[in-house]
């Protein structure tokens, strides 16, 4: 009875500890109240609590404190764990080229693809040149070829449009012009996973062809009896503005600054200086612009509190506005070894440049992100020295997770660039392709279907509502985006009913410029002018990344 007096003396209540991923821990002294946690954690705090003995305070203080340093070192070891481990020995035969190891090194666990490969990286001198390059070589990628095909053949033309929900492949949206110049007919048809654009002969027919058969003709999966007209006057717009809701004028990169000796996440965002060479490197690819009043594409930067820094480095591009997120430019944190400031903006892109000096090799996924998916390593060669033409060399390799397809330009042999504004072109040319490029991956490409899916619906309910308001019929019998979500989704089963159901319909009309109803009135702004009204329609191209964030809040 007197120790038991003595345990309560010293254990009066229970008292929990968590470990994070290891679990939570109760210690008293009753090994029953013990949870289940990691297996070496828990041999550690068992011979703890198994020697502990009544009236020796002085031992358990001891055994408290050495208690709590092993839950900081628990705790204070989740970072690293976080991280993937430096492959080591690094300089082994395979590796080792000219002497010096590769820009990148593939991933332990794969997954990952590099251009150029290895092997060919053997004979590379940073001062052979037995190759040409030609600036105009370079082709810039379209994320959506077609997008634009209703807007330069149809919108200055007379033309139908005409609606419908298949059973199985859901809303369809048709558009037919005739021209008959050419004496040929064009036909769109816009389905939930694409679209299908194609010219038909008139001479195919013999007379007038339904909307039915039109569409059949550019999909045999169609299984609709019947399209209704669209009516609506401003059309047009919605349809324009469906259609081209992936265009982008504007990019952003990450840009990363790699030192000798840096092999993890938070050497590299933990970089605080430029170095000269650095300096000259980010001349190449853009001009530095304050972040202060600045007016361009700011890529999610603050423009007017200084809360991403003062200065940025920026650059147009064949049309195209680029901001590049500098990890050095960002605000640095003392106490943060992750650097949360930098890694919001640069673990946000989709694609990253990474600037090397030195010959410490860059591993595909030291940086830890949902959203990189490629990184275009860029090496200063020679050790600051320059060629007979008086400039710096650069050595270039890529790397993309293993479902990004390959994109151009082709890297030359060897990859090796003498000449600034050709490694400019070179550059701005294959980031912006690797972005388009990593649309394609699984990731994004469901994130991008289900957008699709999503503003199709809204258009076809809208079409219709119009199309019926204009022939006089009540608000009250007009079908609407959730009926027709249902007709399209009621055999989905568990999952498509749940999608359905935690799906955000106002973000879809929003995006699609399409004014709310408030009781069956509509709320729509006046416009000063038709132009400027199809202007105000147009979306935002859909981004990944924000309807990522929209759906982890689900």
């Amino acid at each position: 009875m007197e120790e038991e007096k003595g345990e309560d003396t010293f254990f009066p209540r229970r008292r929990s500890f968590t470990f994070g991923a290891y679990g939570s821990v109760d210690i008293s002294g009753d090994e029953t109240g013990t949870e289940p946690a990691d297996n070496n954690t828990m041999d550690i705090l068992d011979c703890l609590v198994n020697d502990t003995k009544p009236g020796l305070s002085a031992s358990i203080s001891q055994k408290d404190t050495e208690l709590f340093e092993i839950i900081e070192k628990l705790q204070g070891s989740r970072l690293d764990e976080q991280r993937c481990e430096f492959p080591l020995p690094l300089k082994s035969q395979f590796l080792t080229i000219g002497g010096e190891l590769p820009i990148i090194l593939p991933s332990k666990l794969g997954r990952y693809w590099i251009d150029p490969p290895l092997h060919r990286l053997a004979d590379i001198s940073p001062t052979s040149s037995h190759y040409s390059f030609r600036a105009d070589s370079n082709e810039l990628m379209e994320r959506d070829g077609e997008a634009k095909i209703y807007h330069d053949f149809f919108r200055s033309r007379y033309h139908h449009s005409f609606t419908a929900v298949d059973p199985t492949l859901g809303p369809l949206v048709l558009s037919v012009c005739l021209e008959e110049e050419d004496n040929r007919m064009r036909v769109i048809l816009r389905m939930k996973e694409y679209t299908r654009h194609g010219v038909f002969s008139l001479s195919l027919f013999s007379g007038i062809p339904s909307a039915v058969e039109l569409a059949k003709m550019l999909c045999d999966r169609v299984t609709v009896s019947k399209f209704e007209a669209v009516t609506y006057l401003k059309a047009p717009g919605l349809i324009s503005a469906f259609d081209e809701h992936r265009m982008s004028s504007n990019f952003k990169f990450g840009v990363l600054y790699q030192k000798e000796n840096q092999f993890t996440e938070e050497d590299i965002l933990g970089n605080d200086e430029e170095s000269a060479e650095f300096t000259e490197f980010l001349s190449i690819l853009g001009d530095t612009v304050q972040l202060h009043g600045f007016t361009g594409f700011r890529g999610g930067l603050d423009v007017c509190h200084g809360q991403t820094g003062s200065e940025a480095i920026f650059t147009s591009f064949h049309g195209r506005e680029v901001m590049f997120h500098v990890a050095t430019k960002l605000p640095f944190t003392e106490g943060d070894p992750q650097q949360l400031q930098r890694k919001r903006h640069i673990g946000n892109d989709i694609v990253a440049l990474v600037y090397q000096e030195g010959s410490t090799p860059f591993l595909a996924d030291v940086i830890k992100s949902h959203f990189l998916h490629c990184f275009i390593v860029v090496r200063r060669v020679q050790s600051g020295k320059t060629d007979d033409t008086g400039q710096t060399a650069y050595q270039i390799s890529v790397t993309a997770r293993e479902d990004v397809p390959l994109f151009g330009p082709i890297l030359p042999d060897p990859p090796i660039f003498t000449d600034h504004s050709l490694l400019r072109e070179f550059l701005l040319t294959k980031l912006i392709n690797a972005e388009i490029s990593c649309y394609k991956a699984e990731q994004f490409s469901r994130l991008e279907l289900r957008t699709r899916s999503s503003l199709l619906e809204s258009l076809l309910a809208e079409l219709s509502t119009r199309s019926h308001c204009m022939l006089g019929d009540s608000l009250s019998s007009l079908p609407t985006a959730e009926s027709v979500r249902g007709a399209s989704e009621s055999s989905g089963g568990f999952i498509e009913n749940f999608k359905r159901a935690i799906r955000v319909r106002s973000h879809s009309f929003e995006t699609l410029g399409v004014p709310r109803k408030i009781s069956g009135i509509s709320v729509q702004k006046p416009k000063a002018d038709k132009d400027s009204e199809s202007e105000s329609m147009a979306p935002d191209p859909a981004s990944p990344q924000e309807e990522a964030k929209k759906n982890s809040s689900l």
